[in-house]
């Protein structure tokens, strides 16, 4: 695989890691300075590897002449490497390893109810237009003796939808993830998303919002259990 930039790799890090853990244990990628990265973070000028310059950025200079744009003039000289730069942190859920990012987060629990995360934050990529799509997972399993760290559920969000998806891929992943990793009795995810492709272009409905679920074991077999998560989603959260 080939290295990552400074600034996807703080974003792989950061998703994998636990405060106090070692990032970046894996070696695909590249010894950088400090500095460099915090530069890559904060938009400042950042060459990306070789091997990556040239295909999205000269991508980006023909999109720019071919709405009829300049892309030699001040305000746009910088665009594409930034447009490239941009891309690879939108995407770097693609080079997270579900491992790392478990990291052995998985505890023998005397304990059988319900457990929800709800009003988790995402931001993705519609795949068909690669417009933004964002809003809020709410996840649910039932363990069967095994619990997984708290934390853990958001970054699972955050790995998949760092990805070019569909709302509704994007759902079944997360089921699937945690149905496979922890044998529970059920999972169920709902996730609503305001998407661009619909409130810019298109139909341009501004407010529209989808909403996609996926229940897996218990969630789907149970209408008593489906309903309770669902009711669960439907609680406001305390202080709210």
């Amino acid at each position: 695989m080939s290295s990552l930039p400074p600034h996807v790799k703080q974003i792989v890090d950061e998703i994998e890691t636990e405060i106090g853990e070692v990032p970046g244990a894996s070696t695909r990628y590249n010894s950088v300075t400090e500095a460099i990265a915090a530069a890559a973070i904060e938009g400042d000028a950042v060459h990306l590897p070789d091997e990556a310059d040239g295909g999205v950025e000269a991508a980006v200079r023909q999109i720019l002449e071919e709405i009829g744009e300049d892309p030699d003039r001040q305000g746009l000289l910088g665009t594409p490497e930034r447009v490239h730069r941009m891309y690879t942190e939108l995407t770097a859920g693609y080079h997270v390893n579900p491992d790392r990012l478990i990291n052995g987060a998985v505890f023998d629990v005397d304990y059988s109810e319900m457990v929800v995360v709800k009003d988790i934050p995402f931001y993705s990529l519609c795949e068909h237009h690669l417009l933004p799509f964002f809003g809020t997972a709410g996840v649910a399993y039932i363990p069967r003796g095994r619990v997984v760290g708290l934390s853990k559920i958001p970054r699972i969000v955050e790995m998949y939808s760092r990805r070019l998806q569909v709302q509704e891929r994007l759902t079944q992943q997360i089921a699937d993830f945690l149905m496979e990793r922890l044998d529970p009795k059920g999972v169920g995810v709902v996730i609503e998303a305001t998407h661009l492709c619909a409130v810019m272009r298109g139909v341009r409905k501004a407010g529209t919002v989808m909403t996609t679920s996926a229940v897996l074991g218990l969630f789907r077999a149970n209408d008593k259990t489906r309903s309770e998560f669902f009711a669960h989603l439907e609680r406001k959260a305390p202080g709210a």
